[in-house]
């Protein structure tokens, strides 16, 4: 089936690259107005882009035809943070979500304890495993839309997902984590891991003299 993305509709767009991406990590993100007040709410459309510099990007799309409060925060203050979801947290990541009116607190409609931030001024979620601190690198609009790098000033990592404190090993599958899949509202947690490691040019090499290449290409997981 072939699909040219030109003839389609923004919503039939959509509803294919959001089916076809998956799983996507889900950016719970809490930023703050000029006044103050404090606005939390997931995205989806996030992602970790290098780790030298510590960049993240999140795609951030409109309401009705004005940006949502989480772009425009971030535009005004130029920084915010991104916890992680756990899937006992579910609930309280999907409360957030509600297209709740200017001036409620997500934070409080969801029962989320929000902690200070120590290298910025705005806080992150106490109940994620993993929160980022995050200062705006670059920001971009797109018809419209908002696609913010930014780069990691800090992080808080819950102590029992820390798997090896010296070598700064995270435990994944302690972390739980929620991520998103294809409408209406589906998700998943983690499978099984597998390990993979990458191969060296002289292992391949040498698989390829031995006749273990083709054996190798055809090995699937499962």
């Amino acid at each position: 089936m072939f699909i040219d993305l030109n003839d389609l509709a923004g919503p039939a767009r959509y509803k294919l690259l959001t089916a076809a991406i998956v799983p996507r990590p889900i950016a719970w993100i809490v930023s703050r107005d000029a006044e103050g007040a404090t606005n939390v709410a997931p995205f989806s459309f996030f992602n970790l882009m290098s780790g030298d510099p510590p960049l993240i990007c999140v795609g951030i799309g409109v309401r009705g035809d004005a940006p949502k409060d989480t772009a425009r925060n971030i535009a005004e203050r130029g920084e915010f943070t991104v916890s992680l979801v756990s899937a006992p947290q579910a609930g309280r990541m999907n409360v957030t979500a509600v297209d709740f009116p200017a001036g409620v607190d997500e934070s409080l409609e969801a029962g989320l304890e929000l902690s200070p931030s120590r290298r910025i001024e705005v806080p992150w979620v106490a109940q994620s495993p993993v929160a980022f601190e995050c200062r705006v690198h670059e920001l971009m609009r797109i018809d419209r839309r908002s696609l913010i790098v930014a780069q990691v000033a800090a992080m808080h990592v819950r102590d029992d997902v820390v798997a090896d404190r010296e070598h700064l090993y995270l435990d994944g599958p302690a972390m739980d984590l929620l991520a998103r899949l294809h409408n209406p509202g589906w998700y998943c947690r983690p499978q099984a891991a597998f390990q993979m490691p990458q191969l060296t040019l002289a292992q391949w090499e040498a698989m390829k003299q031995s006749g273990e290449a083709e054996r190798y290409l055809e090995r699937g997981v499962g």
